[in-house]
């Protein structure tokens, strides 16, 4: 497969805070990159503005960066796609995008989770809908929109089956305050990104219980050990989990109040519901679905993980935050 020169236009698609993000770190080497969102009238204003005002005020955007409100214009004008949207609407973008395609183009995606009605993990979506000559990748590891947008030292995983992608991706990706490493554990990355964010919901009740660091910890490293058996059991790396798309991911998500997964559980352990705190939010809360939809692959694989089955019963049953924790400490002991 032919790579695409560094001077070729590459479309993110979906201009939410960390598709902006990604596009503004595309675009700071001064490589033509294009933005694109599905709302007109956003898109208007991104472009007008010069900056994503409702999700990420204060990151201006390269004098490369062009916003387009025209998707089969978009996607007709690069040979590199990055999409950026949430795993609920991945599988319909991709429809649409699909008869648009150009001769060689790549397509790379930042979205993470399983999808719910399938339990697939994103690059399965995509093989279905793109099928299996499309050069794919994945994009994920410990980062928020806010600090890559401001420039702020990042680093974070490329996976492809495919290494000249991964390399051509992440050398686009790194620059000046940037690091992209690469794998080809594609199903290791996306497990980890999927599950990382249910762990940080309970997270979040743990803390906003008031539970302390020790409780965090012990949920965060036995986190780990769930997300690890999943992942293998669906034919990861092990080794991928102790790294920046695993442990990284679920460290960052965990522990930093500008996760909204962590804000989630922060606002159930208030008592708040999880309409409420959905709506204070304001975006997608990506762990509430993904924990219905990774506690359905876990039953199917008959694989053990009672952190997330626990946050499943919080957000989905109703159950009691303390008593979720409760039944957690009460289980019969075991050998780590």
């Amino acid at each position: 497969m032919s790579a695409a020169p560094e001077s070729s236009t590459c479309v993110v698609l979906g201009a939410g805070s960390w598709g902006t993000a990604l596009a503004i770190q595309l675009a700071r080497l001064s490589r033509p990159t294009v933005l694109w969102g599905r709302d007109p009238a956003h898109a208007a204003d991104l472009a007008r503005q010069r900056s994503n005002a409702r999700y990420l005020p204060q990151a201006e955007f390269p004098d490369s960066l062009r916003v387009e409100a025209d998707l089969a214009a978009a996607v007709r004008s690069a040979p590199d796609l990055l999409i950026a949207v949430p795993s609920h609407a991945l599988r319909l973008l991709l429809q649409e995008i699909a008869p648009h395609l150009a001769a060689g183009a790549r397509v790379s995606w930042a979205t993470k989770g399983f999808e719910l009605t399938t339990g697939l993990l994103p690059h399965e979506v995509v093989r279905q809908v793109l099928g299996e000559r499309v050069p794919t990748a994945v994009v994920s590891g410990p980062t928020f929109a806010k600090e890559v947008g401001a420039g702020l030292p990042t680093a974070m995983t490329v996976a492809a089956s495919d290494a000249t992608f991964a390399n051509d991706l992440a050398q686009r990706l790194s620059g000046v305050n940037f690091r992209a490493y690469t794998s080809t554990d594609m199903v290791g990355v996306e497990t980890g990104g999927a599950i990382k964010n249910v762990l940080a919901i309970g997270a979040g009740i743990s803390d906003g219980l008031g539970f302390g660091a020790n409780t965090r910890i012990a949920l965060i490293t036995r986190g780990l050990v769930e997300m690890t058996r999943l992942g293998v059991a669906l034919g990861a790396r092990k080794d991928t989990f102790m790294g920046l798309a695993g442990l990284g991911d679920l460290v960052l998500t965990c522990t930093d109040n500008q996760s909204r997964n962590r804000r989630m559980g922060l606002a159930l352990a208030s008592g708040e519901s999880g309409a409420s705190a959905q709506k204070a939010i304001g975006q997608v809360v990506e762990g509430v679905q993904a924990a219905r939809a990774v506690r359905d692959v876990a039953a199917r694989l008959s694989v053990e993980m009672p952190i997330c089955e626990q946050v499943y019963r919080v957000v989905h049953e109703g159950a009691s935050p303390k008593e979720a924790v409760k039944e957690l400490f009460s289980r019969a002991l075991k050998p780590e």
